[in-house]
Order: C-alpha cells, then structure tokens, then sequence
C-alpha cells in the first residue's frame, strides 16, 4: 500500500472566541446581565464598575501582591532579559485609549439609572402550605408524610406523582417506611388546606373539592357536583343536551349549574408566589416613546452598565515603567496586570458591541412597523421577517434571531416580546401585501363579536375573510384560531 501525499485547499468558516462572546451576551436578558457583570468583576480585578467601584481597593491590594523589593527577592538575571515587556500604550500621559475604556459616556442620561427591576416580596407556595403543616396535630411519623407530600406538589397545585412513588421517597430517602393508606390519610388532610383545591390528582377532583366548600350555597352547588362527578367529559365537551336529559335538568338549572363551575379555579397555586420565578417579571431592554408624533427609542439603562479599566492597575503598569530595577518577579507582575487589562478591555468591547447590535436591531424594527408603535392597532403592522431586519442592518440573521427571541420593548400600549412582531405576509385580492398578524387580529375581532349560543365554524370564518378580500384556505384559519389559543366552534357554544 503506497502512501499519497497531497496538498488540499478547504474553504471553512470559525468564529472567534470575541463571536462567540458576544452571541452569548446578546442572548442573556437585561434581568440577568447584571448577574454575568458581576461574574466578570469577580474573575477580574482589573475591571471596575462606576466611580466607587473597585478604584483604589483593588488597585492596593494587587500592589500589596506584587509589589517586591530586593530584600524579599534576589534578581534572577540581567536587566536586558526584561526589557521586552511593551506597556507603552498602557502608561501614555495623557493615558492614551485604555482611558476611554468604558461603556458609558460621560454624557450618558444618568436618569436612566432609575430604571429599575420591579421587586415584589411574597410568600412562596411551599412556605405558604408549610405553615398550614404547622397547624395540623400530627406525629413526626405523619408530618414527615405530609412535607413529602407538599413538596411533591406541582406549580398548579396538583398532586401528579403516584402513591406508591412517595411511599418509595420516603422509604429511600428519609428511612421512613409508611404505606398509601396513610399517604392517602395524610391527603386528605392537606385538601383541606387553602387555597380550596389544593393537592388534588386531576382537574376533576379539583373542582369538586372547591364545590366541598361551598355546599351551603344552595341547591345549584349539590348539581354543580352531581354533573362533574357524572358528566365530567360531557361537560368538558359541552354536550349540555346529554347532561340536561341525563339529570333533567332545565335550561336555567343547567345555566346556573355551569356559572358555579366557570367561577371555580383549575389552578389553586397558579396565583401564589412561586420559587425560582423571576421570569414572573419582564424587565424591557428598549423604551419606545411617542413625543408629539416622533419616535423616540431609549436602551434600559441596564444594558449600559458603567464598567472601565481600573486606575489602580494602570498605576501599577507606570511604577514598573518608571522603575529601574526590572527583575524576574515583576515581569511576571506586569505580565499579569497586562492580561488582566487587556481581558477587561475585551470585555467592555463585547458590550459596547452589545450595547450597539440591540439599538440597531430595535430601531430597524421600530421604523418597519412605526404605525403600530404610533397607534397600537395590530391590523396596521407590516410583514417583518427577521430577514429583512438582517437586510437593513447587514447583521446575520442568526444575530437578530437572538436579539428578536430574548429582548422585550416597553410602549404605551403594553411590552412585547421583539419576537412579536415579526410574523409573514398573506396576499388580498387586490395584490397587496399584509401580515399574518393583521389577519390574526381581525379573526380574533371576528370571534370576539359572534354569538355564543351560535358560534361561527372554521368553514364560516373562512368565507366571512375571504368576503374582506383575504385568500385564506380553511386548514390556515384553523392554524390561526389554534395558534390564538381558541378553541373550536364547538367549545365555544354558551347557552
């Protein structure tokens, strides 16, 4: 077998570490950009935050380091093998560029600086049920039954895990060997706890156990739990004829069944304060602004953080420069020191950058749809595809992907998601060019405005579009209707 050798030319595309970063910044959300500077400021002491940032502290404390003298050490060559160490550019007089390394002007609006995250102190679901816990006269055999079964609760409320699941958990993990009759005791127990509803098994169990609560109501309350445990699915379905003759039930009795179930909660812990939830809040990145008829377009403020180069650490680079004695041990200093600064440097570039990519990408599309920041009417917005954003921005569309899935706008009208308003074009019968959005919108109106005792199916919404000049086949409509979260005709019939 004969060996080959021979030359190849390949064509491939890398990014650099300095993309990569910055891909990775633009992804990260206002709410958590502070959390990744201080990351940052903690790895590099050569960077700084504001006026009273780490100036001075730091600077002392990497002098108080790296500061020799020659009775702790003894040269370890020639001045001539440290005279390669190039820090002219850090210790310039007039302090040259590493000066104005920084993200904020100094005419930067500082009453930006006012923006502020929205706090909000509750009790969390969890800490809310532990302190009913307390209140229960039980043995530690039956409290730790019930913490497991409180922590085994969803979001919602529900209890999804099987019996035999828990009574494994307690086996295996708190040595406590129990069996499901006394987890279903334990249960029990806890439905009672508010809010009404809470540590059921399915939504059906759920409503009933909030009905418990409210027997003394009346008669309609004994049917409103005589038809979910009976008729759940016809109900679910809405086949009201079924439960009418079922339980001979009429129309008022059947209306007045149906308002004590509607008024009942499928959630109990959907409104409690929950663990781990800061994505509850949405922080804006960008503010929209209508002033007399202009657009104005602001970036939070926290996007814009005051970081620079620490003026302890140039300091440090002037002594060495100034000093005649160059030994081994300083040049490992300022070597140090220079990496240091230029890792900082990089860092503030990437969100300058930042800083940069998002105003050009969110005032691109501020000027695509200026009519709906204008007036907040969503029939009036244009079709927008992230490639035309990347067309008049010459940015990659995988860029303004990121910024457009990650990014919030506050207006007048509400924040949205950037996300929102990118959506593609459906033609009308005189040619022109419309968005999906537009459409959206106008079939919502459609639905919003049909009677209930009658509701329109897909195959009538569909002729009433095709009527406004619309093409638009059934099968779109009934995308549209799903991706509104509305359900069919149907489900939507009221009496």
């Amino acid at each position: 077998m004969a060996l080959i050798q021979s030359l190849q030319q390949k064509l491939l595309q890398k990014l650099s570490p300095q993309q990569i970063q910055l891909m990775k910044l633009l992804q990260v959300p206002t709410a958590n950009l502070e959390e990744r500077i201080k990351e940052e400021l903690e790895e590099n002491p050569a960077l700084e935050q504001g006026e009273e940032g780490l100036e001075g502290e730091a600077g002392e404390e990497m002098k108080d380091e790296f500061e020799t003298t020659e009775e702790e050490f003894e040269p370890d060559g020639g001045e001539e093998d440290y005279a390669d160490v190039d820090i002219s550019e850090y210790v310039a007089d007039d302090d040259g560029e590493i000066a104005d390394y920084k993200t904020r002007d100094d005419n930067y609006p500082e009453a930006n600086d006012k923006q502020t995250i929205p706090f909000k102190s509750e009790t969390s679901f969890y800490d809310m049920l532990a302190s009913q816990l307390g209140l229960l006269e039980l043995d530690e055999h039956n409290y730790k039954i019930a913490e497991q079964v409180v922590g085994s609760l969803d979001d919602d409320g529900y209890l999804r895990r099987e019996l035999s699941s828990i009574v494994d958990d307690l086996a295996f993990r708190q040595n406590v060997v129990v069996n499901e009759k006394e987890v279903e005791a334990v249960i029990k127990l806890i439905q009672q706890f508010d809010p009404p509803g809470i540590c059921a098994r399915n939504l059906q169990e759920c409503l009933l156990l909030q009905l418990d609560r409210k027997v003394h109501e009346g008669k309609s309350v004994e049917l409103a739990s005589l038809v979910l445990k009976k008729y759940f699915d016809e109900f679910t379905k809405k086949h009201y004829d079924k439960i009418k003759n079922g339980l001979n039930l009429t129309d008022e009795q059947l209306k007045e069944v149906i308002g004590q179930i509607i008024k009942l909660n499928p959630k109990p812990g959907g409104n409690v304060g929950q663990i781990n939830k800061a994505d509850s809040y949405i922080v804006p990145d960008f503010f929209i602004l209508n002033n007399a008829g202009k657009l104005e377009l602001t970036l939070n403020a926290r996007n814009a953080p005051d970081l620079r180069i620490s003026e302890g650490y140039r300091d440090m680079l002037k002594d060495y420069d100034k000093g005649s004695k160059k030994d081994k041990r300083q040049k490992e200093a300022v070597i140090f020191i220079k990496q240091k600064i230029d890792s900082a440097k990089w860092f503030i570039d990437m969100i300058r950058q930042r800083q940069h990519t998002l105003l050009v990408t969110m005032n691109a599309i501020m000027k695509l749809q200026e009519e709906f920041f204008l007036t907040g009417d969503e029939t009036v917005m244009r079709p927008m595809i992230l490639k035309d954003i990347a067309e008049r921005t010459n940015l990659d569309i995988s860029t303004v992907s990121r910024v457009a899935n990650s990014k919030f706008v506050q207006t007048e009208f509400g924040t949205y998601r950037l996300k929102f308003f990118f959506s593609e074009s459906l033609s009308t019968d005189s040619g022109e060019e419309v968005s999906t959005r537009e459409v959206k919108k106008i079939l919502s109106n459609m639905i919003e405005a049909e009677d209930k005792q009658k509701p329109l199916s897909d195959e009538y919404l569909t002729d009433m579009l095709n009527e406004k000049g619309y093409n638009i086949a059934r099968r779109t409509v009934a995308k549209y209707r799903e991706q509104l979260n509305i359900p069919v005709a149907r489900l939507r019939k009221e009496l």
